[in-house]
């Protein structure tokens, strides 16, 4: 199973995104609340995938995504983020995102996600 590296502002999303991989049979690597720290943990965790939030403060989660694929080419990187945001979702692709789920999402599009990118 993968180690996920969880990004997001919101604590309870955090808690609940946690459940529902661990749940699933997968471990969270570690936590970030923002593009700032996810950056930092991604290059120590090197965790198998990023679940990473579009909005944040500090650094957004569009300039994570470009700064971990700089980093990593290879990495694993799933965008998780609210209705209303698809138009950033071009921009996600251009940096290189492996999946994008839409929250609130199910327990099983997150792990069809994951199976996906881990193919």
């Amino acid at each position: 199973m993968a180690s996920v590296l969880v990004v997001d502002d919101a604590a309870f999303m955090r808690m609940s995104i946690r459940k529902m991989l661990e749940d699933n049979g997968h471990s969270v690597a570690g936590e970030a609340s923002n593009g700032v720290e996810a950056i930092e943990k991604y290059i120590v965790l090197k965790p198998d995938i990023v679940l990473l939030d579009i909005s944040m403060p500090e650094m957004n989660g569009l300039e994570a995504l470009r700064r971990i694929k700089e980093i990593d080419k290879d990495s694993k990187i799933i965008i998780c983020s609210a209705m209303g945001q698809q138009q950033l979702l071009a921009k996600a692709v251009e940096y290189g995102v492996n999946d994008f789920i839409v929250k609130p999402f199910e327990p099983s599009r997150l792990m069809a996600a994951i199976e996906k990118v881990l193919k």
